[in-house]
């Protein structure tokens, strides 16, 4: 007998519908599948028989083969565990074909029968349309985010097979057990001191301005950075659901809910390779860090010490907010639509006070150029963070909290929003309609490219920050001024020369 069940699968960040097609005829017993499953999706089979057993049901001695349809894509996981189960017992003639019609299964199977979660259960579901899925309980609440029709949880095989023979309703699960809630964000008011860098947090936040930090250890740029999330507004709807398919994808524990509202956090170790930056892999094609960080943070911190190809690798995203990620037989879109949050130390050192750093020359041009120029262009904001002073630290009292920043932030972004994309988005074009300059902003420009300090593209980087800057005003002005602008170019600056001295401003 012949049994057609829906499923789907994931490659990269995107589902993707297979149906799962099984014969079950004559000749010696035999176990294949063909369809361009992946080695886990194989290892099934035994999964499949261990289930159906378990569940005091007969395993067909005959000849079964399974087609996952269609062959284009390569299927991955064991994500397909559910349907097959389900599609034997409908060709082996212990479901009828009919109790299937109009559902989906998504889910692994254990060898006791249990039905298990599995990682890219939001955007498989998103894929199957109007089809009822059964999905295990642990994945509920990421199945009812990206569902357009009825979701089924189930915990067993037996309860799959009790419903569709009829011999039970569907159970009715709870999903109150299925998500972990997440931690606290941390607050702005326990930074002391470092007004300078802590304006640069809001300007970056208003306007989505990536941020690079330069300072020695223990300045606070971390400290300072872990923060930016929280006087970032809320995630747009569109936002949320492409971030929460990028972390279901990826097997990240959604919050309570299943959409991810809160803007994501991703600080990765400077060891970390390529592909768990940028996403990819031989044949899973899972998101990375960056993706991972879309309509969020990514920090890089000690940036001077991660792989060159790898900072190198993100200049794609920073300007477009995609990965494209090609393999000899796939092909995926990541999104990576991310605030960049740099940190590094003067020189190999970490430098600190005038006098403290043990560098020569040639040892901290050689820590510098590890940041190539296109990267660090990238940065429309770059900050010198000095370690607070001590009557700052033992005083007691800290600065602004997260909530009063994060009003004026999201005043700002409500401007902005108005305009159309966000200031650190802005085009040329844009900027001369958005952002006019007052007469003493236009005459400061020149000056700087006159004297070499500004480029072309600096040019426009400092009009994107300047527009923010206005939009930040008690009073919002529609004219960038030659305050904005003073302002602008002295929260852009250079890697010093000399550990522990201000970095000089550069275009």
């Amino acid at each position: 007998m012949f049994a057609s069940v829906p499923s789907a699968t994931i490659l990269g960040a995107e589902g993707y519908p297979v149906v799962v097609e099984v014969h079950v005829g004559g000749g010696l017993p035999a176990f294949s599948m063909v369809g361009l499953p992946d080695e886990s999706c194989r290892e099934a089979r035994d999964r499949v028989r261990a289930a159906i057993e378990s569940t005091d049901r007969s395993w067909p001695q005959k000849r079964i083969v399974v087609n996952l349809a269609p062959p284009r894509h390569r299927k991955v996981g064991s994500g397909l565990d559910l349907a097959m189960a389900v599609g034997v017992l409908v060709a082996a003639g212990d479901i009828e074909p009919t109790a299937v019609r109009g559902l989906g299964f998504v889910g692994e199977l254990g060898l006791d029968g249990s039905v298990r979660g599995v990682p890219g259960v939001a955007p498989m579901v998103g894929v199957l349309g109007e089809l009822d899925v059964v999905v295990p309980v642990a994945s509920l609440a990421e199945a009812r985010v990206a569902a357009r029709a009825g979701v089924r949880p189930v915990a067993h095989l037996s309860e799959v097979i009790a419903a569709l023979t009829a011999e039970a309703p569907w159970p009715d699960h709870d999903e109150s057990t299925t998500t972990t809630p997440h931690d606290q964000v941390p607050d702005l008011a326990d930074v002391r001191g470092q007004p300078v860098p802590r304006r640069a947090l809001e300007i970056a936040a208003a306007g989505g301005h990536h941020l690079l930090f330069v300072g020695p250890p223990g300045s606070g740029k971390t400290m300072l950075a872990q923060r930016l999330p929280g006087i970032l507004p809320p995630l747009d709807r569109e936002t949320a659901l492409r971030s929460t398919m990028v972390h279901s994808a990826a097997g990240i524990p959604l919050p309570p809910g299943g959409l991810v509202r809160r803007p994501p956090f991703r600080s990765p170790h400077h060891t970390s390779s390529l592909v768990s930056i940028v996403g990819g892999g031989s044949s899973a094609m899972r998101p990375g860090e960056a993706s991972i960080a879309h309509g969020g943070v990514l920090l890089l911190d000690e940036l001077g010490e991660f792989p060159v190809g790898v900072l190198d690798a993100l200049r794609q995203p920073l300007e477009e907010g995609a990965i494209h990620v090609a393999r000899a037989n796939s092909r995926a879109v990541l999104p990576a639509r991310f605030l960049l949050v740099g940190a590094t130390n003067p020189c190999p050192c970490g430098g600190g006070a005038p006098g403290e750093c043990q560098c020569d020359d040639v040892r901290r041009q050689r820590y510098l150029r590890r940041l190539s120029g296109p990267l660090l262009d990238r940065f429309d904001l770059r900050v010198a963070v000095h370690r607070p002073g001590i009557d700052e630290l033992i005083d007691g009292r800290g600065g602004e909290s997260s909530a009063v920043v994060a009003r004026r932030v999201e005043r700002a972004r409500a401007i902005s929003n108005e305009r159309g994309p966000l200031n650190g988005q802005l085009t040329g074009a844009e900027l001369d309609r958005w952002a006019p300059l007052s007469d003493g902003a236009r005459a400061r420009l020149r000056h700087e490219m006159e004297r070499g300090r500004l480029s072309g593209r600096g040019y426009h980087r400092i009009r994107r920050v300047a527009r923010t800057l206005a939009d930040l005003d008690p009073e919002p002005v529609e004219i960038v001024s030659e305050s904005h602008v003073v302002e602008a170019l002295s929260l852009r600056t250079r890697l010093g020369s000399s550990a522990g001295s201000a970095p000089e401003r550069v275009a």
